[in-house]
């Protein structure tokens, strides 16, 4: 368990025993909120904060499609998840009249959103970001001096992959993120169900599984990343961005960049929701709300460097966070960048089966 974890859980558990009703169940991605966020609502509403963590959309729908979760706020992403979770009413709607600061949400980023979510009926955007290459171009270029590190051809390109393999190339075990990228980055749509598509992009991962080190989840990849593991590693900006610190923090000079693919990036965003099940809607909304305060989700994107949607958050970030385009990209890099969609029933079933095959090198 992580310090950070454990700060949570001391926090969550800070109050009298007379206040330990209403509870608040949350399920959050792995070291992915501020801590004085969880302590200031718990103070300021009285109601207690228990805090699960998931380190994967795959673990977090599993969790969801039996049921009767116990969660009343959940994190997931707009695609697939979330917007498979909504279709199949697995997700209540929210009543904006009890969550006011519904209003200072980023209009464009509400936009993208209701692709996945109409209307924007059973979310609020959570924190965004993109998936790219976290890099040690050092390392890199000890072993291969043209490689190139603005491309995917760095990772994706057996003959790259293969002249760096003994720096250590990692990619995020979630098919779900890393197959539109591969797609993207064969010139083809990222939301493609073709089948021969699909074989492309199994081809593609599969001629660069003999020179991946690891496919490990999200979580594991920040403090990996910390510690030197790799060089070279496919993964959320974030991830990047929070290894780099942790580097910084414990006085490594660590080199690490995170670079957007120039073929594009995939933007992504998580999103609060409340299970239609859900035992405290009332106090989920609350919780939401309470997220939504420009100065609240500001200490959220100052402690795990991804980019909120609330414009007014910006003068409580600090100019170190504002200025870092892995933070907040520019406009050229968003301009490139893309979103994908939730494939269908049968793509899906393709996709997973082709990531299996990926996992196990075969």
């Amino acid at each position: 368990m992580t310090l950070f974890r454990v700060l949570l859980l001391l926090l969550a558990m800070a109050l009298p025993a007379s206040a330990q009703q209403p509870v608040l169940n949350v399920y959050n991605w792995t070291d992915y909120i501020d801590p004085q966020a969880i302590e200031g609502f718990q103070r300021e509403t009285g109601i207690r904060v228990r805090y699960d963590v998931f380190d994967s959309l795959e673990t977090l729908e599993g969790k969801l499609s039996a049921g009767r979760s116990g969660y009343d706020v959940i994190v997931p992403t707009s695609e697939p998840s979330f917007a498979r979770l909504s279709r199949a009413g697995a997700l209540r709607p929210l009543d904006r009249t009890a969550i006011p600061n519904w209003s200072g949400q980023d209009p464009a980023l509400l936009a993208q959103v209701a692709s996945s979510d109409p209307g924007n009926r059973f979310g609020a955007i959570y924190l965004w970001g993109t998936i790219g290459m976290g890099l040690r171009a050092d390392r890199i270029r000890a072993l291969a001096p043209d490689a190139p590190l603005d491309s995917l051809d760095l990772i994706l390109k057996p003959e790259n992959a293969r002249r760096i393999a003994s720096c250590g190339i990692a990619i995020m075990d979630s098919g779900i993120d890393i197959i539109p990228s591969v797609l993207r980055w064969l010139g083809k749509d990222p939301n493609s169900a073709d089948a021969a598509d699909q074989r492309a992009a199994e081809a593609a991962l599969l001629a660069i599984r003999p020179h991946v080190r690891a496919i490990i989840p999200s979580s594991a990849i920040t403090d990996a990343l910390a510690q030197g593991e790799y060089c070279a590693v496919l993964t959320y900006s974030g991830d990047v961005v929070q290894a780099r610190n942790r580097a910084q923090a414990a006085g490594r000079e660590s080199g690490l960049t995170y670079a957007q693919p120039s073929q594009g990036a995939q933007i992504w965003f998580d999103m609060l929701a409340i299970p239609a099940d859900a035992p405290n809607p009332d106090a989920a909304q609350r919780f939401i709300d309470y997220m939504l305060r420009p100065q609240v989700i500001a200490g959220v994107t100052n402690q795990v460097r991804y980019p909120n949607a609330v414009p007014a958050s910006r003068q409580y970030l600090r100019p170190e966070v504002t200025a870092d385009p892995n933070v907040y990209p520019s406009q050229e890099a968003i301009a490139r960048a893309f979103t994908v969609a939730a494939p269908g029933p049968a793509a899906e079933r393709a996709r997973a089966r082709s990531w299996s095959r990926f996992k196990a090198g075969r």
